[in-house]
């Protein structure tokens, strides 16, 4: 994420309250972002999410803590984005619920300043998250390729290191993109597996029991 602040995002607003959404929604317009989507009920708001892919959302506590938690769900399982949940008043256990269904973080208020400054934040946590796994993914597969070649070449993994940089070198592509490729071109190489016994004509079949019982 740059250090230049937040510009114009599409912000995705959902609360039970249509008064406290309304306001959230003028606050937002206010900071410049664009509201697409301004939703009430759990089973518009999967859709929308989907649909629409939003920056940033922005989930309020209303009447019902279970509604927003329905809400949090939903916009996490169909969004990249980050979600903000916004409480007029600290609540420990929600926040602790909503904690483990992804939001990243919370506020207190919807003042404009604060709020600016969380999405600035969150935004960037978010980045250093997704940053994260594709860091652990790329290490995944570099171990895979490790593996391979130490079975193909009966090489330690000093040496099968030794070997993935040497040609990352050589051939000026990443490590990570020479290790996927080594683990891609080993699967296209695997044996395909037979079709079982049950599917060939009888003979064949027959033919097959006699060579596994000789």
């Amino acid at each position: 994420m740059p250090d230049s602040p937040v510009e114009h995002l599409r912000v995705l607003i959902a609360n039970e309250r249509a008064d406290r959404l309304e306001r959230v929604a003028a606050i937002v317009a206010g900071l410049g972002h664009e509201v697409i989507a301004r939703e009430l009920e759990v089973t518009e708001v999967g859709l929308v999410t989907r649909e629409e892919r939003p920056d940033v959302a922005l989930v309020g506590l209303g009447a019902s803590s279970e509604h927003a938690l329905e809400l949090i769900s939903k916009i996490v399982h169909e969004a990249a984005c980050p979600v903000i949940t916004l409480l007029e008043a600290r609540d420990s256990t929600f926040v602790r619920e909503a904690a483990k269904r992804g939001v990243f973080a919370y506020i207190t208020d919807t003042d404009p300043e604060q709020l600016a400054g969380a999405i600035d934040i969150v935004l960037r946590r978010f980045a250093e998250f997704h940053n994260l796994q594709g860091a652990f993914g790329r290490r995944a597969v570099i171990e895979q390729a490790k593996g391979i070649l130490m079975a193909r070449h009966a090489i330690g993994e000093e040496k099968a290191f030794e070997l993935l940089r040497t040609h990352s070198q050589r051939s000026g592509h990443k490590l990570a993109d020479v290790a996927e490729a080594i683990v891609d071109s080993h699967l296209l190489l695997l044996p395909s597996v037979p079709a079982p016994a049950s599917a060939a004509p009888d003979g064949a079949a027959g033919r097959a029991e006699g060579v596994l019982s000789a």
